[in-house]
């Protein structure tokens, strides 16, 4: 009897399903609701999603290889994503519709709502803006004019800057991220973080430099491993392979030179597909 009530319900309603069970759009007038109550609070909860690349996961070879890009997109990417959506409930208004511009708004206080928040909130931001900043390398790009004085200002050149860069990349010790951004002052900096922190963060029990971060690279193991193994030195050479000039100026010209956090979307990096 319970099956047939279901499913006449279900195809009254055409409501979506989840698990085989019937969700929150029959829960909300169905002697049912009690037992569909949890599948529904289950799909609330999952506010943030996994990004699509706006790349296949073979566009950046040979610098980053197919089976890296899979694994850390599908796998390593979406574990953040689902720990964040698990704690979401802490986060209250911060967690905004889930969508670029509230995580971007989320990582200064992340720390604050505790160490899953902290963990997969910055993994989840730092990821979600690592994917767009990134190219294949047949689609040369370089600085806008306002970012490449920029970078001449601060570092001389843009090989002074990739010199810089790199020097952060490999100092981090373990895990981590390295960072070209722009300061509170409105000058561009480089600067490393552990785990998966980032620089927008307040409240980080350790030396960095503040600022808004345009560029990042992941230098966790899992990002490089498969194809370098402990060569990192290889891997953050490449890296300046498949970097998308194009996206990076725009983050630093609408968004960190108004001292915006840069929401992560694909927008302005001229790629083959606009998300």
């Amino acid at each position: 009897i319970l099956a047939q009530a279901v499913s006449a319900r279900k195809r009254q309603a055409h409501p979506e399903s989840c698990g085989g069970f019937i969700c929150a759009s029959m829960a909300r007038s169905s002697w049912l609701g009690w037992l569909v109550a949890p599948c529904a609070l289950v799909q609330a909860a999952d506010i943030f999603k996994l990004p699509a690349l706006p790349f296949g996961y073979s566009a950046l070879e040979p610098w980053i290889d197919t089976q890296t890009m899979t694994i850390h997109h599908s796998k390593h990417h979406a574990a953040y994503v689902a720990g964040l959506n698990a704690a979401a409930d802490s986060l209250g208004s911060a967690a905004g519709k889930g969508d670029a511009e509230a995580l971007a708004n989320l990582q200064s206080k992340a720390p604050s709502f505790g160490a899953a928040a902290r963990n997969h909130g910055g993994g989840h931001y730092n990821h979600a803006l690592f994917w767009v900043n990134l190219q294949p390398p047949s689609e040369s790009s370089e600085p806008s004019d306002a970012l490449a004085a920029a970078i001449d200002d601060k570092f001389g050149s843009l090989d002074g800057l990739k010199t810089e860069f790199s020097k952060a990349a490999m100092g981090r010790f373990g895990s981590g991220w390295a960072w070209l951004g722009v300061k509170p002052d409105g000058t561009l900096a480089v600067t490393s973080t552990a785990n998966q922190d980032n620089p927008l963060m307040e409240g980080l029990e350790y030396t960095f430099e503040k600022m808004v971060p345009i560029l990042g690279l992941d230098v966790w193991e899992h990002a490089y491993y498969l194809k370098y193994q402990n060569r990192r030195a290889d891997y953050v050479s490449a890296f300046w392979k498949v970097v998308n000039w194009k996206k990076v100026s725009r983050n630093y010209e609408k968004y960190a030179l108004q001292g915006k956090a840069v929401p992560p979307t694909p927008t302005g990096g001229g790629h083959a597909t606009e998300l």
